[in-house]
């Protein structure tokens, strides 16, 4: 049986990984639509052909690399547990320490060492990618550094969530998805509010926004919007980086807005102007406190198929995969695979329900500032810096794309610049 689960999960995997690339490769298709040749949102308007040619070849592998990551994990979970990896680990445990908690501590580390060190290929790969296409500037050192502090805070939170995890597992069978879920919720809270202070400043330097007129500026549409800023923050980007971002992140006293300094550095002031508007619009739509409640409620019904799948899962090929009950320690490779695959399928509605949320923040936006001009180009630079595709395949989009496609942005954009002429000729006379 654990040589058929093997087989059978080794030959999806390259069945998966062969559709994939015959889709992005052969299939699908990302030309524009006729009726958007010559506007604004049509690459050869703001690409050269060398540019073209590098947003095409880069967005293809590097979704390539997307679509083959995800079910690469669900794939290394299995194995572990065939190969009776799982059980050595737990016995490695027992025998170092008779203390549950550090038993799982030791259970743990051997299980992220290994997942390290299977992923690391595909890291590296992605990693030289963006080199290669010049959207990195990160020295190794400097990336092997990040993948490094990566692991000790996912390691770390790891240790406390699987050992709470499993002392409710212990205390009740039947109902230790609810209980999760239910702790799940403080914790979720108060780890979005240590994210800016904590965690981001492990990864990168921060600081108050050096341009005070700038900052004075944004903090003008902060009041506008009714939004209690004080501070902008700008983050050193540079040196790992060529893209483009700015955010608004945390809760509560800890909620910050921060701009990259690599943002800065290429787009003028009005620009600038037009991504914190962007940014301040999900603040004031509460995009944020609406995220987390769909979180929680889709981490509720995840965690609920996850116990019902496990129990099946260990009720018909427990032996093969060597783990004999869901209370075991053993059986946490098998709660990861399919929690990640349940994130992968659920990610078309949450990526659906961001699109939308970054539309409505970017009709905000415009209306805010009424700059088009400024706005397009922002989204021009955006795909320049980024090499992204303007009109990404659909399964990309549906499985990717948190935001709207840059089609999608800049005729949006597009058409409020129109309707805002015929207003003003209307006005004039």
């Amino acid at each position: 049986m654990a040589r058929k689960l093997g087989f059978y999960g080794a030959l999806a995997f390259c069945l998966y990984g062969l559709f994939f690339y015959w889709y992005l490769f052969y299939f699908a298709d990302n030309s524009l639509p006729f009726e958007y040749e010559g506007s604004r949102a049509d690459p050869a308007t703001f690409l050269n052909g060398r540019e073209l040619m590098l947003s095409e070849e880069y967005s293809k592998i590097r979704n390539l690399l997307f679509f083959i990551s995800t079910p690469f994990e669900w794939i290394f979970y299995l194995f572990i547990l065939l190969f009776g990896l799982s059980k050595a680990f737990k016995k490695w445990a027992e025998q170092s320490t008779p203390y549950k908690f550090l038993q799982t501590a030791i259970y743990l580390i051997w299980l992220s060492f290994f997942a390290f060190i299977a992923t690391m290929p595909l890291s590296y790969i992605s990693f030289s990618l963006s080199k290669t296409y010049n959207i990195s500037t990160q020295s190794f050192s400097g990336w092997m550094k990040d993948e490094l502090i990566d692991f000790w805070v996912n390691y770390g939170t790891m240790v406390l969530i699987v050992s709470v995890l499993y002392w409710l597992i212990n205390k009740s069978k039947k109902r230790w998805w609810l209980y999760a879920w239910l702790l799940s919720i403080p914790f979720t809270l108060f780890m979005m509010f240590l994210q800016p202070v904590v965690i981001d400043p492990l990864y990168n330097d921060f600081y108050p926004l050096k341009n005070k007129e700038l900052e004075t500026k944004i903090l003008e549409l902060a009041n506008q919007a009714n939004i209690p800023a004080e501070h902008v923050f700008e983050v050193d980007m540079a040196e790992k980086t060529n893209a483009l971002n700015a955010y608004v992140t945390g809760i509560g006293s800890n909620s910050r807005i921060v701009l990259w300094d690599t943002t800065l550095n290429k787009l003028n002031e009005n620009q600038i102007l037009f991504i914190m508007a962007h940014e301040m619009a999900h603040y004031v739509e509460k995009h944020i406190y609406i995220g987390i409640g769909g979180y929680l409620l889709l981490s509720l019904l995840g965690l609920y198929l996850t116990a019902k799948l496990m129990e099946k899962a260990i009720d018909k090929w427990g032996r093969a995969l060597k783990i004999p009950a869901v209370n075991d320690i053993r059986s946490l490779p098998l709660f990861l695979m399919i929690l990640s695959m349940l994130l992968f399928i659920s990610s078309p509605l949450t990526n659906l329900v961001s699109r939308y949320q970054e539309t409505r923040a970017d009709r905000y936006a415009i209306e805010m500032t009424e700059d088009s001009d400024a706005a397009i180009e922002t989204f021009q630079e955006l795909t320049r810096a980024g090499l992204s595709q303007v009109n990404p395949p659909l399964l990309v989009k549906i499985f990717r794309y948190g935001h709207p496609t840059m089609l999608e942005r800049i005729s949006m954009l597009e058409e409020f610049d129109i309707k805002q002429r015929q207003k003003e000729r209307e006005q004039a006379q």
